[in-house]
């Protein structure tokens, strides 16, 4: 006669999800995987001039990066499968009682999305500036009267070492001009 002692549980997949959450840390792997396979993928595709080539060309850095993506995602991977686990953040000066700031998200959100849709029409100066004076109002500086003239220096600072010092050509809009 058998008891319940002497049948062996049934597989319900515990152990499986719990060797996965031991391990949740891999999923990183696999994003940083893929991530590396998209960057190396997209670089070695990429059309390049031939009187462009040189000893370091538009492939080099992205072939570097998508490399090292790859090696940091098997060098975490074998960390992990060892072993290994990462700290719990505790938070230097947050408090993880709090619930999320999702109005601060939702207002960079949006000042993204506009300065995207914006720099086109407007140029990047201009929507660089509404993009610098909206990220600063989102994040909670409320100096109307120094803000704006901060977002408007650092966008056009930014537009003329892209533009003319790079040679990265960002559009103008209407003051391609005057700039």
């Amino acid at each position: 006669m058998t008891t319940q002692t002497d049948i062996p549980p049934a597989e319900t997949g515990g152990d499986q999800r719990s060797w996965l959450r031991e391990h949740s840390e891999l999923g990183v792997c696999a994003l940083l995987l893929a991530l590396g396979v998209l960057v190396l993928t997209d670089a070695l595709t990429m059309d390049v001039d031939i009187a462009q080539r040189g000893p370091v060309g538009p492939k080099t850095v992205p072939i570097v990066v998508g490399a090292g993506l790859l090696v940091i995602a098997a060098m975490l991977a074998l960390d992990v499968l060892r072993g290994g686990r990462g700290q719990a953040e505790g938070g230097e000066d947050i408090d993880l009682s709090e619930p999320a700031d999702w109005r601060t998200v939702l207002l960079l959100s949006g000042v993204f999305l506009g300065a995207a849709v914006l720099i086109e029409p407007l140029g990047f100066p201009v929507a660089g500036a509404l993009l610098f004076w909206g990220a600063a109002f989102a994040l909670g500086s409320r100096r109307i009267d120094r803000d704006p003239l901060i977002a408007a220096g650092l966008s056009l600072v930014t537009y003329t070492v892209f533009n003319n010092l790079l040679g990265v050509p960002l559009p103008g809009g209407p003051l391609m001009g005057v700039l």
